[in-house]
């Protein structure tokens, strides 16, 4: 898989340089690997792009001055390029109004700009991600992986890959024996009508408090032998807790449900961990017998002590399997019944050793794949007082936390509109609000930083929030409403000649750049900052450049084209987080 040269910019200029070193210099290059030298300049006023001339240095043998120097003087460069001026080692261009107009702006105002293919031959990809627990209530914290997912999702798919979007969810052990075991031992009356699955999680931590409380009791080896019944009867799939399983299990399927309609999240495919307890154990011990496991103090698995990863356990001394047991079926199922190459887990980082043996016993195992099997971790998300736990019972459950931002959203920003919108318009924009905010607060940060949620914070219209770039958009959505403008991509691109013009053309032609960049590297962090600094650069422009005053009404068309521009890209990179703008706000 390589990049494809999908950027306009970077394209002209890789051949206008590659044909000015052949002549000055007679050395050969490909359009290529200039393409990928060019860089942005950091002063605008000197260059839009800029070529580093050490490579060039170091093959003749001098200063990266003066051979900028020489090609700036010699160089024969075409009429879109403004001007190529060397500025110690590097040759900075300047691009004309009138280059950016047509290739920029008319194709992102048509549309093609982004559909333009970006990546050759992309592998096809599987995402495994959002593995929450039934019999646990989702809150905050789940929300950093779920959030993760889709805009990777998203991303690999505006970059042209194949992919797969898969969930595993976690629907057998010891938490849903816990959850089981109190209600059946000490709830009394029936279960609540309604948020039936939010309740199966305060019964979670009940159990747990309760069962830590009676650890050194004589109830404590009771309580021991009541929940191995109850493990057992789930494996044997029989019994009354079994029935009680299937039931209950429903409840939180409709709670992840509910917050994955919430999110506006698909799966394609859900896998279960319940799928896995006896066919995983069955592929081990067919292992075991072949001599690829071995035995080590009543337990089987494998020594990956060489590869300093210890001994990965996959059958413990009791004859059950463990996360590394279904882990390894898992993933050879993920191959078998899916046309992919790459296969991509995310989970946080406390199971960095975990799939480090995972995927090194399926290298010793001669899985094919075991090598296109990679582990996208992250950081966990904190309260500002701490460690978030399911079971001590100290969480913000995530529906919960909806409706308190919605809430918060209509008070602080639209109940004001209450005479001008319908009730139905303010609810849906707060859902929408809501809904960015906390998508934007959860990837905005580089996955080995651990988040704090603060409501406040993520809700500011005036920071690098959801919020804010949501902002951006109505604000280019109520211009459009005062002033309609027609033929958009017809505008005399030559009007454009204001500093602040310049910066958000340049800007909005390394949006596909930026994209590639965010996917391939797995950061949505590269998008978000992008598009925040492309809020900032328009708010700049809407300050300094005027619209709605100018009588020149070509510059008027000229400036509400590049507006249109812009509303378009941030609506995108929006989108690909996962994120809608809503018309007004």
């Amino acid at each position: 898989m390589e990049k494809l040269l999908h950027q306009p910019a970077l394209k002209l200029l890789a051949q206008a340089l590659r044909t000015n070193i052949q002549q000055l210099f007679n050395i050969p290059f490909e359009e290529s690997e200039l393409y990928h030298q060019i860089v942005r300049a950091p002063d605008l006023s000197l260059g839009h792009f800029a070529f580093p001339c050490f490579p060039l240095a170091k093959m003749l043998k001098q200063a990266p001055p003066v051979i900028a120097q020489k090609l700036a003087e010699a160089g024969q460069f075409s009429p879109e390029i403004q001007s190529a001026k060397a500025t110690g080692p590097y040759l900075n261009f300047i691009l004309t109004e009138k280059f950016y107009g047509e290739r920029i702006l008319a194709p992102i105002i048509s549309g093609d700009f982004l559909k333009a293919p970006l990546l050759k031959n992309p592998p096809a990809t599987m995402i495994e991600y959002s593995q929450p627990n039934t019999h646990k209530e989702l809150h905050v914290g789940h929300m950093r992986n779920l959030c993760l997912g889709n805009a990777l999702i998203r991303l690999y798919r505006y970059t042209g890959h194949k992919v797969y979007a898969v969930t595993y969810p976690g629907d057998v052990g010891t938490h849903v024996a816990k959850c089981l075991w109190y209600m059946k031992k000490h709830i009394t009356s029936g279960p609540p009508t309604e948020k039936k699955g939010a309740w199966l999680g305060e019964l979670y931590s009940k159990a747990n408090n309760l069962l830590e409380d009676e650890v050194g009791t004589p109830t404590e080896v009771a309580n021991r032998q009541e929940l191995t019944l109850i493990l057992k009867q789930l494996e044997a799939r029989q019994g009354e807790y079994f029935d009680l399983w299937l039931e209950t299990r429903e409840w939180s399927i409709q709670l992840m449900k509910d917050v994955y309609r919430w999110a506006e999240v698909e799966f394609d495919h859900w896998f279960w961990e319940s799928e896995f307890d006896s066919s995983s154990l069955k592929l081990a011990h067919e292992y075991y017998k072949k001599g690829l496991y071995i035995e080590s103090e009543g337990a089987i698995g494998m020594d990956l002590s060489q590869d300093g990863l210890g001994f990965c356990m996959i059958i413990k001394s009791d004859g059950t399997g463990l996360y590394a047991t279904k882990d390894i079926a898992l993933a050879q199922k993920k191959f078998k019944d899916y046309p992919i190459e790459k296969s991509i887990y995310i989970v946080d980082k406390r199971q960095a050793h975990h799939f480090k043996q995972v995927f090194k016993v399926l290298e010793k195992l001669d899985f094919p794949h075991a090598k296109d099997c990679y582990h996208l971790q992250y950081d966990f998300v904190e309260l500002p007082s701490g460690a978030m736990s399911s079971r001590k019972g100290n969480i913000v459950p995530i529906m919960a936390l909806i409706d308190q931002m919605q809430e918060k959203i209509k008070t602080d920003f639209l109940n004001k509109y209450l005479t001008e919108w319908t009730a139905e318009e303010i609810a849906q924009t707060a859902t929408i609000i809501a809904n960015g905010a906390i998508k934007y607060g959860m990837i905005r940060m580089d996955n080995s930083r651990k988040i704090v949620f603060e409501i406040s914070e993520w809700l500011k219209l005036d920071g690098e929030t959801g919020p804010y770039l949501q902002y951006v958009c109505a604000r280019i959505n109520s211009l459009f409403l005062k002033f309609p403008a027609e033929k958009l991509d017809q505008s005399d691109w030559s009007l454009l000649k204001n500093p602040r013009e310049f910066a958000l053309m340049v800007h909005l032609s390394m949006f596909n750049t930026i994209a590639v960049d965010a996917t391939l590297l797995h950061k949505t962090p590269v998008l978000c900052g992008y598009l925040y600094d492309l809020g900032k650069l328009f708010n700049n422009f809407y300050a300094e450049c005027s619209i709605g005053r100018l009588d020149d009404l070509k510059l008027k068309q000229a400036r509400m084209a590049l507006t249109y521009a812009v509303g378009t890209v941030m609506k995108q990179g929006l989108a690909l987080l996962g994120i809608e703008a809503p018309a007004r706000m």
